[in-house]
């Protein structure tokens, strides 16, 4: 049997190294449960990964959009070719990879709903669905009017290239897929993206800021933190408390102010 005991703390090397907190606690996870594997195995006397402390994640604030920047790009947007894209990021908060895996079976533009079943990912260098990443990742969730009028007409356009492709197109089914009905390449949609956001003048955000704005915005109107989490897809309530606990401070104190308000006024 071995019995090893590192000779530097691993956890401080990474960090040292330059990867950030939520990295080194995953590389720890996985040494730790590949150790503990051993230790089941008796090649190990004991899982050495035990007595290293995988760092605390500090949550990185980013500027958060506002709601006139918010109007702004959607004026902006108007009549692009993705604009349906860039809306239902914005107003149901759905990951890059949800968005390029959805197709129209998945929309009930009737009732107004969309389903996550897949996810486009590239993995080994090709595309590929799978499914999403948890169980909760896995969710049905309300369309407002306003996203439900631009995906009618977004699926009219489309219908309009599948016309003009002719042969060439190749039916996915995909709500948002290439000229041709392929799926989309997440480079051409950063693409995309770059010139939006250029055009807005909004040069430091990030596709993924939609979604973190979508779960703010949200939590304003009211909205509690576990409808956030069952939008977003979030494993854990957790999770949605700790990423939006400045905004929760926010609506915690306005709540109050209110009820003072009703009590006093």
């Amino acid at each position: 049997m071995v019995d090893y005991l590192p000779r530097e703390e691993p956890s401080a090397a990474k960090a040292d190294a330059g990867l950030s907190s939520t990295t080194v606690r995953h590389i720890h996870g996985m040494i730790r449960n590949v150790l503990g594997d051993a230790v089941r195995e008796e090649l190990l006397h004991r899982n050495p990964a035990l007595a290293v402390r995988a760092p605390s994640v500090r949550p990185v604030e980013r500027r958060a959009l506002t709601v006139e920047e918010a109007k702004h790009l959607i004026e902006v947007v108007r009549g692009d070719r993705l604009e349906a894209l860039w809306v239902c990021a914005l107003t149901v908060g759905l990951r890059r990879g949800e968005l390029l895996g959805l197709r129209w079976s998945d929309l009930n533009l009737a009732a107004g709903t969309l389903t996550v079943r897949q996810t486009l990912l590239r993995v080994d260098g090709q595309l590929r669905f799978s499914e999403p990443k948890t169980d909760r990742s896995r969710r049905t969730v309300p369309l407002p009017d306003r996203t439900v009028e631009l995906l009618r007409t977004h699926r009219r356009r489309q219908a309009a290239e599948r016309l003009q492709a002719g042969e060439r197109w190749q039916d996915f089914g995909l709500v948002f897929a290439s000229t041709i009905g392929t799926p989309m390449e997440s480079r051409n949609v950063d693409r995309a993206w770059h010139d939006v956001r250029a055009a807005a003048d909004l040069p430091w955000l990030r596709l993924h800021d939609l979604r973190h704005a979508c779960a703010t915005f949200l939590l304003a109107s009211g909205a509690s933190p576990r409808t956030v989490m069952k939008t977003l897809g979030h494993s854990q309530i957790a999770l949605t408390m700790n990423t939006y606990a400045h905004v929760l401070a926010d609506v915690e104190r306005a709540a109050v102010d209110a009820a003072a308000d009703r009590l006093f006024g």
